[in-house]
């Protein structure tokens, strides 16, 4: 008896957060959101955001209790027009160097390069500044202290090594930016902390690692091992083209079949590793978080994750049966309307590939974002378990709203987020 009373205050002890936002109504919001960005050409999106960061926040409940987004789309729109005269000036240094201008336009080319790699770190720390101080909950609103250049100049080191790395250095880059932003991130005057180690990650994601770079390795020496060149000039020559090929670089037909083979055998290992990667991913951060006595921890399932890619991968497959059928019958009707070779035809033509771009790429997106980040929001938010939640009630007031600007540069790098 003592035992089950015990196991019961131990339970209470610990409080869930949970989910529960009806799907049929983010669904309603995607859906209505891209034919909107389509009909705006795309101006729409800070509408969109909008919504659906009030959907997930106002959905979210720690104790009951459910968080607050209060950003506006204005706000979102003033900081995009305000990062466009920011990044306008750089994106003008690229097309100088396109004039090749020698050894000063390569300088040009790699400060222009190096200064975007920058301003996408300095914008994307701003943008998380931007968010925390519009999520509120029990009237209280999280906010982010810490220098965003220094965050930046630490990004980009760290992201470097990744790269040169070939992401060997990856855990150790989310452990040491982890650490700086939750550092740096408060819920009134409760400050959090990340304790996530790289070296757990590594572990962790080390086969799923190597089982990529692998064929990805075999892919790049296979290609490198043949002289492209002499192929390209043998592409020019007439008569027996493969005999061509292969005399200009001996075993051209086998290195390139290997080649492509292995890529493809890389694509797919992605795309079966990508579910567990993200869920582990997922546990590993929100095992790390702290905000000072609570102590955070992730029941994620990786099934689960791998079920919510299966409905996408379903549904797209969906979608494009539904666009190829229309893109049949639209083809049906070029012909049949728009003769050959006319003005008539040539601008039905451009419009119906430009429109088939168009809808695929809102559909596709339309769907991940339906499927994918919903599913996987309502599971993470499932799956967490604190400590305890007594230091919230003693939390006091801090921090103040911050600009939209680093939410505009992200959204003008394409790397805006949630």
């Amino acid at each position: 008896m003592a035992l089950a009373e015990a196991s019961m205050a131990a339970g209470a002890a610990r409080r869930h957060v949970r989910f529960t936002g009806p799907e049929k109504d983010y669904w309603r919001i995607v859906v209505r959101g891209a034919v909107l960005l389509m009909v705006t050409l795309g101006l729409y999106r800070f509408w969109l955001a909008t919504d659906i960061r009030r959907f997930l926040w106002a959905n979210t409940e720690l104790d009951g209790e459910s968080f607050e987004y209060s950003g506006t789309a204005l706000e979102l729109l003033q900081g995009f027009l305000f990062a466009i005269a920011l990044v306008l000036p750089i994106y003008t240094v690229f097309t100088i160097t396109v004039l090749d201008l020698g050894v000063f336009g390569n300088v040009l080319s790699v400060s222009a390069v190096l200064l975007l790699a920058f301003l996408s770190q300095y914008g994307i720390y701003l943008a998380r500044r931007y968010r925390l101080t519009r999520t509120i909950f029990r009237g209280l609103r999280f906010h982010q202290t810490g220098s965003a250049i220094r965050y930046a100049i630490c990004a980009v080191w760290w992201w470097g090594w990744t790269l040169l790395t070939l992401g060997f250095a990856y855990p150790f880059t989310r452990a040491a930016l982890e650490r700086f932003k939750l550092g740096n991130t408060w819920y009134g005057d409760l400050q959090g902390r990340f304790v996530g180690s790289g070296w757990h990650l590594f572990l962790r994601g080390f086969l799923m690692w190597l089982a990529v770079l692998i064929p990805l390795l075999t892919t790049a020496v296979s290609l490198l091992a043949i002289r492209w060149p002499a192929v390209l000039t043998a592409l020019r020559g007439s008569g027996d083209i493969i005999g061509r090929l292969e005399k200009a670089s001996p075993g051209f037909v086998g290195q390139l079949g290997l080649g492509l083979t292995a890529f493809a055998v890389t694509l797919a290992l992605v795309a079966l590793l990508l579910p567990a990667f993200h869920a582990m991913v997922m546990r590993w951060w929100i095992n790390g978080i702290r905000f000072g006595e609570i102590v955070a921890k992730s029941h994620l399932r990786t099934r689960d994750v791998y079920f919510a890619y299966f409905r996408f991968i379903l549904y797209l497959i969906g979608f494009l049966i539904v666009l190829s059928v229309g893109i049949f019958f639209g083809l049906i009707f070029l012909g049949a309307f728009a003769q050959d070779g006319t003005p008539l035809q040539e601008f039905l033509t451009v419009a119906m590939m430009v429109g088939t771009y168009v809808v695929f790429m809102l559909g596709l997106i339309t769907l991940f974002n339906a499927t994918v980040t919903l599913s996987v929001w309502r599971l993470t938010a499932s799956s967490i378990e604190l400590s305890d939640t007594a230091p919230i009630e003693r939390v006091k007031a801090a921090g103040d709203a911050s600009s939209p600007l680093g939410e505009g540069i992200a959204d003008v790098l394409n790397l805006g987020g949630i």
